[in-house]
C-alpha cells in the first residue's frame, strides 16, 4: 500500500508503514521480539524516506548539470538524493532480509510473495 506524500504527514506514513511491518512480522519467536523494535522501526522510517525519494527522483531526474565555478563548463553528475536514495535502498533491503530470516519458514514464503506484489502494486501507482 503506497501513502502519497501529500496524502499524509511523514510521521503519518511511518507509524502506518510500522503497524504493516508489525502485523506481517507479529509471529517472530518471542524470544527475537524485543531484539527487532528498532529494525521495525527503522525500515518505516526508511521506506517512507525511499517513497519521498523516489518520488524526488522521477519529478527532477538522477542527474543535474554541475559547475564548479563560472569559468568550467557545467556537466551532468548524479544528483545527492540519488546517492542517498541507493544507501539507504541498500541497508533497508539488509534489515528487510534479517527480519524476513526471523520468520518461521511457512511464513518466509508467503512474505516473500506479499513483498513483491506491495512493490509492484506501489510502482503503478506513482
Amino acid at each position: 500500500m503506497s501513502y502519497k506524500k501529500k496524502e499524509f504527514s511523514k510521521e503519518e506514513r511511518i507509524k502506518k508503514e510500522l503497524k504493516r511491518l508489525t502485523k506481517i512480522y507479529k509471529n517472530i519467536p518471542e524470544k527475537s521480539k524485543k531484539s527487532i523494535e528498532g529494525l521495525l522501526e527503522n525500515s518505516a522510517f526508511m521506506r517512507i524516506t525511499l517513497q519521498d525519494l523516489a518520488l524526488d527522483l522521477r519529478e527532477n531526474g538522477l542527474t543535474e548539470k554541475f559547475s564548479q565555478s563560472d569559468k568550467t563548463e557545467p556537466y551532468d553528475r548524479t544528483r545527492p538524493n540519488a546517492d542517498l536514495y541507493n544507501k539507504i535502498n541498500v541497508n533497508y533491503q539488509k534489515i528487510i532480509k534479517q527480519l524476513t530470516d526471523l520468520l518461521p519458514s511457512s511464513e518466509k514464503e508467503a512474505q516473500a510473495t506479499d513483498d513483491f506484489d506491495d512493490f509492484v502494486i506501489d510502482r503503478r501507482e506513482i
